[in-house]
């Protein structure tokens, strides 16, 4: 409980102010070690159409890091091996309301990035019709959004951080 009322201040103090009209979420670079780091992205198709990292919305009473296991879970199916949480936090607004969402009128977001073993993702396809695993340059020009190219961008160098230290 204490989670939501810290995410709520948060919310506040930073220009959403009334709860209903935005959605809590989380952005999750899911991504696969080698030699050198392969990103998955998702062919979207609810909501709009285009290439994207998964994503979802945080129930009532579920902590941050438990939306991003049930997210990666049920639109990819892979296992987690590691889970970081970049501490990066936006916010953005719908282009128009949406049918399963009235009222709310844009999202706010922490990023995560999962790292997983390669293997055949299993879609939900209710909300996405493809995958693809891209190398970083690849994986950037297909993206759609700024804010998940920022997002693309920041685990990426923290990937590359953490193979120089060893």
């Amino acid at each position: 409980m204490q989670k939501h009322i810290k995410n709520y201040r948060w919310l506040l103090t930073n220009g959403v102010n009334d709860m209903s009209k935005s959605r809590q979420g989380i952005f999750i670079v899911i991504y696969s070690l080698k030699k050198n780091p392969e990103y998955l992205l998702l062919k979207r198709k609810l909501h709009w159409k285009g290439w994207e990292f998964p994503k979802g919305g945080i129930k009532l009473f579920e902590t941050k890091k438990r939306a991003v296991k049930r997210e990666t879970n049920e639109e990819t199916g892979l296992d987690i091996l590691k889970i970081k949480n970049h501490r990066l936090r936006g916010k953005y607004r719908y282009d128009r309301e949406l049918i399963d969402r009235k009222g709310i009128l844009g999202q706010t977001y922490t990023l995560f990035s999962v790292q997983v073993k390669k293997n055949k993702v299993k879609l939900d396809k209710r909300e996405s019709s493809d995958y693809i695993w891209l190398n970083y340059e690849k994986a950037l020009k297909k993206l759609t959004w700024p804010n998940q190219k920022k997002s693309l961008r920041i685990v990426n160098n923290w990937i590359n951080n953490c193979k120089t230290k060893k």
